[in-house]
Order: C-alpha cells, then structure tokens, then sequence
C-alpha cells in the first residue's frame, strides 16, 4: 500500500485544514497516510479524537516557522514534522512527503534528507499552470532563484517527463520563457540556454513569451529560472483574484445585473474552478531523490487533497526512475 507522510504542523491552516484533507484522502484513495507533528494539536481534529484506519501519527515536537532561515532551521531542529516527514521518506517508512510549510524548509530537508538524483546539479519546483488548452507545466518557479543554462536544460528534460508521466501529454512541446520569440532575443542566460535546448532530444519549440502561457497553445512545458517563475505564479495567482473580484463587484452592482448574473453564475463557477490553485493540489520539487510536494502556504482542506492525489500519482507513475533511466540521453556534448 502507498504511504505518505503528511506534515501536519505545516501552513498557514495547520494543523486543522491538513488533518482533513489528509482524512477527506483516505476516502477516495487506497494509501496510507502518516500525520507528523504534535499528537495532542493534531488529534484535535480528528473525529472523536480517535485515529481513523489507514491512518496514524509519527510525533515531531518541533515546528520551523515562516519567518526562519530555512536551512538552518533544518539542522537545528531535528525533530521538526518537516525533517522528520523527510526522513519517512529516506528510511523508506513512507513513499512521499507532502507539506504546506516554509518552501525553502521543504527543499533543504529534502536535499540534506534525500540528495539529489545522480545528474542534476539543481533541483527544481514545478507547476501546473490553469490554461485555455488544460493545464500546462511552468518551472522553475522558486527553488532556484538564479540557474545557470545547464540548470534549464536539466528542468526541461524533468518538465517534459513530468509531463509524459503525470499529465499524458505525448512529446510535450518545451519552451524557453523569454521577452521575445525571437532566437536572439533574452537575456545572458536565456540566450546561453537556448543553443542547448535547441540541440537535446527534446520538442523544443524555442522562445515563449509569457503573454503566450494563459492561452496554452504555445508549449506543455514553458522553462525559466526561479525568480522570474516565482514572480509569473504570484502574478497570476493575484491576477486572477483581482479579476474575479472586479467581475463580481461590477455583474452584481445594480438590480438588474444581478439578474442577469444567475444567468451566467454556472459558467463563472466553472471558470472559478478551473483558476483556483487549490484543484492542482501541490508542486513537485524534481531533481531530489524521492517525492517532495510543496504545498500553497494557505492550503486548505481541498489542496491538501489534491496534493496528496499528486503525491499519489507520482509513486504510481515512477518518475523518478523514469528521470534517471532517461538523464543520459539529455546530456549534451561540449564542443
């Protein structure tokens, strides 16, 4: 049976909103979940305070907060549900970690846990991204804030079989994030990338610009380094708030538009559904040896489901494996 560990003390919500996405799981998938954290905070939470089948608890009585320097805080606090959920995974107690906690307290766990996987030289966090063609792949967007172009190269090759893996997308179409879709175009680091992507075995489709992305027609898998990704997340996560919220204030501001918004309700709802962060669950940090899903800091019962669906679909469809079989063929020659 699939076993992951769940860190229950991690998020803005914790431990409330993840003890019942993590319970809401049990009862749509066959795995086991492993809480870590306090006991008494966590059994709170749970019905009648008793442990569900298919459910237990692994104590860690120490929590790395928000505000804390994420790797030291790892080495320091040994018994944090964060490193001990990663050491599950290590020991081979649990087949994934899931956590909504501080994001570079996740990467640091999980490179000092568990390594990075032979060949790749940065890990990085990926994405799925709400599009007109369905969702497509954006990374990095946070593990890394400067990359090198063989660190693109190597995100290309995780994101596309990501891609093949979780999505079903045959061949993904893989783009470099640029200013321009011209070849010359970009910045040292987009320019220096470009010539490797262009001569790996990959379906690269060249420069995309990143009014392109929402439209999804352009590529499966659009490749950047952590701090540009980082910042076309957040901005289109506000984005799409602010939109929503205009729309509401402006169909509902007199009697008669609030007529004709029960007409338009169904589809608004359908859309709302299809922006909203919460129905991709949580984002695989590729590159480490084992399963890492980071999770949105404010996730609530919903996201931690579907991270835990993610985390799921991940051991089910052995990746990572999948990543070190096909590493080699991704390595370009020096000239």
């Amino acid at each position: 049976m699939i076993r992951i560990a769940v860190d229950a003390m991690g998020g803005d919500h914790a431990p409330g909103e993840i003890v019942k996405g993590a319970l809401r799981s049990i009862e749509y998938f066959d795995i086991e979940i492993i809480l870590v954290g306090q006991p008494e905070l966590i059994k709170e939470f749970l019905p009648q305070g008793e442990l569900p089948a298919k459910v237990r608890i692994k104590e860690a009585a120490e929590v790395v907060g928000m505000d804390e320097h994420p790797a030291q805080a790892v080495r320091r606090k040994k018994d944090s549900s964060i490193v001990v959920a990663t050491r599950l995974v290590k020991e081979g107690e649990a087949d994934a970690l899931v956590s909504a906690g501080s994001t570079g307290a996740q990467m640091a766990a999980s490179l000092l846990g568990l390594g990075r996987i032979k060949g790749i030289d940065r890990p990085a966090i990926v994405t799925v991204l709400p599009t007109l063609e369905g969702g497509k792949l954006l990374l990095d967007v946070g593990a890394n804030p400067d990359a090198k172009p063989e660190h693109l190269l190597q995100y290309a090759m995780m994101g596309s079989i990501y891609a093949e893996s979780i999505l079903g997308i045959e061949n993904p179409k893989v783009g470099l994030l640029n200013i321009g879709t011209e070849e010359t175009k970009g910045n040292e680091l987009t320019q220096a990338a470009y010539p490797l992507l262009q001569k790996a075995p990959l379906n690269f489709i060249g420069n995309v610009e990143g009014r392109a992305i929402p439209y999804g027609q352009a590529a499966d898998v659009v490749v950047c380094e952590g701090f540009v990704g980082n910042v076309v997340l957040k901005t289109t996560e506000g984005l799409a708030g602010a939109l929503f919220q205009l729309i509401k204030e402006k169909i509902t501001s007199t009697p008669l538009r609030k007529l004709g918004a029960l007409a338009i309700k169904p589809g608004l709802k359908e859309i709302a559904k299809m922006m909203d962060y919460a129905e991709y669950g949580g984002a695989p940090l590729l590159g480490v040896n084992g399963i890492s899903i980071i999770s949105h800091g404010s996730s609530n019962e919903k996201a931690i489901f579907n991270a835990i669906r993610v985390a799921k679909e991940c051991i089910e469809s052995g990746f990572i494996e999948e990543i070190r079989k096909e590493l080699p063929r991704f390595t370009v020659p020096q000239e």
